[in-house]
């Protein structure tokens, strides 16, 4: 760039002090240089001993106790910094004087600089008018996971300083302070035969030779376990001196893959009699060789390769972080995890962190589930012949969130991973729901949130091509190798909200505004509601809680009809395995499809969502992203942009998927009632929406063809991998069962309530009558029970089948519609939670009702902040428009926090929920209180 003549920014900073002359404060002052010099002012980091004039900008560098930041902050009366990692910038008198609490605090004022001149057009402006102010983060840990999981795909950025330079730049400039580089996810233990890419899958010989052990990788060639080693060394280096705490995954300790006589590395010189100890040494080994590495995250069930009960291994494998001479936290990714276990990692004396998955392995609204499904709740039998007898059995309740870990005055951390299950390729960006999830990154207690970032998994299980990281065919949309650079708008959101959820949006517009100019508004609202349609289609319907089954963002159809054949979803999916039983993954307060039905026809509607408002806001959510991106198209200076076309596509195939699951959702509903009512009204309404489905669906094919790669791939298995077109054959085929059910229907042929074959026209329909030994199809899926055994599956003894009847009570079909209701038709509840309880006191819930309230009745849905307990119920007293109800003293005598939240119910049927979800989807839909310590 072109020098800005006479413009000189004065950098000053005081050598003595320890915040200023940090290692990282150091850095970010030579990062702020550098993007000074880059748009052309001229920088200087002498104290020339003469006020700001104007020619001249100064920037002081100062630590929270330095006399220049108390004559900083008098003069401006902005606060000091006192929390960890806050800072204030203060602008007064043409100087500006970046304060910071700590050396993190300091990075992120410098940073906040550095970033507004990046993004401006006219860097001496910006800078001169800089504005006073203080932040400091809403939650503690704001971690980033990147995955190593396949060698093909991987080595290239593993290896390749470069992008390890600009892209821990970034993660810190958007305010992120953990780094967890996995290794060891690319297979999970016990669920996959015939390995091949297992590099890195148990990490330690691939790193480093031990002393007293002859283990080694005999495959691997001459140089590369030193390279390997160094690489290592260089990330946790360049982590730390950026600010971030730096945490090594060692996710699988299995020394051989089970049933994989073919991978392509073995382990050598490790066997059963020194497997304990070898992992012990090897630990310490390399806590002691790679000193900047802070933590290390462990998989203590059965899937990191060790069967369960494992606690006498892992007491002897946690003796090496206890040796290694200096404090390394242990982060215990929570599956299984029991208080016996719990116990040996808390003997270490080391800082212990609990990491449970936020939304089992998706992700789905900003909040904490308000209960499991069914089917996760322990059970007492612990005699098994498996790997899983803790996981599966008293302990599978923990397997996807926070089990019973939040409990008061813990001795440890809880730190809510999210998973990549939902959405891997496309660009995703809300605010409102980045602030969402930072606000319940605080729940109960917790220490924050964990990403898994775009491409998670890419290339996994041996699916991975060389060359091929980059999701994108078309050639002008290819990012080169930076890959990661597709989803800047992504870390900067996800980074700064968790950092603080009312960050101003000039934060995230600066950078839409550089990259769309006029269109900035329209991209960033296109954006923020086709963002909003996965989660919530996750929260609402979860045919698999793993994330290597169901991938909403590339949907392998579920069939609504019932056929008897198998089903990729089988395993996860209740009795009878179709479309309309499938189980919310938010039980209480979402209906299931086919119970939402039965309800309706009983006359005994609750609360819950249903299935028809999921797909009323999944409508409005994709038919407001459309008109945005519209609006944007009409606005962008040059509709050839790369970044752009990038984000057009993706907007376009998230507001697709919409539209697809929301008639799907609709078709579902029509069917169900057709089945237990013999309607072919409904019927035909259900194959009028699911062929709208389809229509969504071809939409989405033709916006990415072309566009990306005909293979996505994230596993073997064929759901794991391909594209949208592929998804297309399937899809009819389900429609083609609908239609022949429909024909039987108009002929009279068959009644509802049987089966739909797998074969020819002359072959029975129906729907949910039990079916076994059913022939596959050829476009059917090869199922996961091959790889998922039968413990960690739904075990049911029979079917649960439909049945026609009558229903004198029901609902008229055309009253279940949301849009047969307006919210006038409703009261309103107001009610403002306690700030906190007594353990062993009562605690009395007030709310007030408002509108239309005569025979209204309300009720108080309690339980303890503990996912293995069932809700309490408890009809308010009411006295006129006020409401109470009491949590007794009995109850609330635990470790447990408290969430609760109201059902109420009119005289017409209707029932609904408080306080229920905003607009944006992004509230908490529940309240919680903790206990006063």
């Amino acid at each position: 760039m072109k020098p800005i003549t006479g413009v000189t920014v004065n950098i000053v900073s005081d050598a003595s002090d320890l915040i200023v002359s940090s290692d990282s404060a150091s850095w970010a002052v030579s990062h702020l240089t550098e993007v000074l010099t880059k748009k052309g002012l001229n920088v200087s980091d002498a104290d020339k001993g003469t006020e700001a004039g104007a020619k001249t900008i100064q920037i002081r560098v100062c630590g929270a106790g330095s006399a220049g930041a108390q004559q900083a902050a008098q003069a401006s009366g902005i606060p000091l910094p006192t929390d960890a990692e806050a800072f204030s910038i203060v602008n007064v008198g043409e100087a500006i004087t970046v304060i910071g609490a700590d050396a993190n605090g300091l990075v992120y004022g410098l940073l906040e600089l550095a970033d507004r001149v990046t993004y401006s057009e006219e860097p001496e402006v910006t800078l001169r008018a800089v504005e006073s102010y203080s932040e400091k983060p809403h939650n503690k840990v704001r971690s980033i996971n990147r995955l190593y999981v396949s060698e093909v795909e991987d080595k290239p950025w593993f290896y390749d300083k470069a992008f390890w330079d600009e892209y821990l730049t970034e993660l810190a400039s958007q305010r992120f302070n953990r780094l967890h580089l996995a290794l060891g996810m690319g297979y999970d233990y016990g669920h996959n035969p015939d390995v091949k890419d297992n590099y890195f899958c148990f990490a330690y010989p691939y790193l480093l030779n031990v002393p007293g052990y002859d283990v080694r990788v005999t495959e691997l060639p001459v140089g590369e376990m030193e390279r390997n080693l160094e690489t290592l060394q260089y990330i946790a280096k360049e982590a730390k001196r950026r600010g971030f705490h730096f945490q090594l995954g060692i996710w699988t300790h299995a020394y051989v893959q089970e049933d994989s006589p073919d991978s392509n590395y073995k382990i050598a010189g490790v066997d059963d009699s020194n497997h304990a100890a070898y992992c012990r040494d090897a630990l310490q080994l390399l806590l002691e060789t790679c000193p900047d590495i802070d933590g290390v995250t462990i998989r203590t069930h059965y899937e990191g390769g060790i069967p369960e009960p494992a606690h006498l291994f892992w007491e002897v494998v946690m003796a090496g972080v206890t040796a290694c001479g200096r404090p390394v936290e242990i982060d215990m990714h929570t599956k299984g995890v029991d208080d016996q276990m719990l116990q040996i990692f808390l003997d270490t004396g080391m800082p212990i962190v609990l990491s449970p998955k936020f939304w089992a392995e998706h992700m789905g609204l900003p909040y904490h589930q308000a209960a499991i499904r069914p089917w996760e709740l322990p059970v007492a039998k612990t005699d098994r012949p498996d790997l899983m007898s803790i996981t599966a059995t008293y302990r599978r309740f923990t397997r996807y969130g926070y089990g019973d870990y939040l409990k008061e005055g813990r001795s440890y951390g809880v730190l809510h991973r999210i998973w990549p299950g939902t959405q891997r390729v496309l660009l995703w960006g809300d605010p409102a729901m980045a602030a969402g999830y930072s606000r319940r990154g605080s729940f109960g207690g917790s220490i924050g949130i964990e990403l898994s970032e775009p491409l998670a998994f890419k290339g996994r299980k041996g699916s991975g091509v060389a060359g091929e990281r980059d999701p994108y065919q078309d050639i002008s949309l290819q990012l080169d190798g930076q890959e990661w650079r597709k989803y800047l708008y992504y870390y900067r959101l996800w980074g700064r909200l968790l950092y603080n959820p009312d960050t101003q949006p000039e934060v995230w517009q600066r950078l839409l505004r550089h990259q769309f100019k006029a269109a900035a508004a329209d991209c960033e609202q296109a954006l923020a509601h086709a963002g909003r349609i996965l989660p919530l289609v996750t929260t609402a319907h979860l045919p698999s809680a793993a994330n290597n089954v169901y991938w909403p963002e590339i949907y392998t159809d579920q069939s609504i009809v019932f056929t008897g054949k198998p089903s990729p979803y089988d395993f996860d999916s209740p009795a009878p395995k179709t479309f309309g039983a499938v189980s919310p993954l938010d039980s209480a307060l979402f209906y299931r499809i086919d119970d939402f039905v039965e309800d309706c026809l009983n006359n005994q509607r609750n609360g819950r969502i249903s299935p028809l408002e999921v797909a009323d806001r999944l409508t409005k959510l994709a038919e407001t992203a459309e008109q945005y991106l519209i609006a944007s198209a009409s606005l962008i200076e040059d509709a050839a942009d790369s970044s752009y076309r990038r984000l057009a596509v993706d907007v376009a195939v998230q507001a697709g998927l919409g539209k697809f699951f929301a008639h799907k959702m609709r078709s579902a509903v029509a069917y169900s009632w057709h089945e237990r009512t013999g309607s072919q009204e409904r019927l035909a309404e259900a194959l009028d929406s699911y062929r709208l489905a389809k229509a969504a669906w071809e939409q989405i094919v033709a916006d990415t063809q072309g566009v990306y790669r005909d293979q996505q791939a994230y596993g073997y298995l064929a759901l794991m991998r391909g594209s949208w077109a592929d998804r297309l054959e399937l899809i009819e085929e389900h429609i083609g069962l609908m239609e022949q059910v429909y024909a039987n229907a108009q002929a009279g042929a068959e009644p509802a309530g049987t089966e739909v074959a797998a074969g020819g026209a002359n072959e029975s329909v129906g729907t949910h009558a039990h079916a076994s030994g059913a022939a596959s199809s050829p476009s059917a899926i090869v199922s996961p029970e091959e790889f998922i055994p039968a413990a960690a599956s739904i075990q049911e003894e029979e079917s649960k089948t439909a049945v026609k009847g009558d229903y004198p009570n029901a609902l008229s079909y055309a009253d279940i519609f949301p849009s047969a209701h307006g919210a006038s038709d409703r009261a309103t509840l107001s009610h403002k939670s306690p700030q906190f309880f007594r353990r062993g006191d009562s605690v009395e819930i007030r709310a007030k009702l408002s509108g239309l309230s005569e025979g209204v009745v309300v009720k108080l849905l309690y339980r303890q902040v503990h996912q293995a307990k069932a809700y309490e119920t408890v009809e308010m007293s009411s006295n006129g428009s006020e409401l109470t109800a009491t949590i007794p003293g009995v109850y609330t005598d635990s470790v447990y926090p408290l969430a609760y939240y109201f059902e109420l119910h009119n005289s017409q049927g209707q029932a609904w929920l408080a306080p229920g979800f905003d607009a944006d989807l992004s509230n908490q839909p529940y309240y919680d209180i903790r206990q006063q310590v």
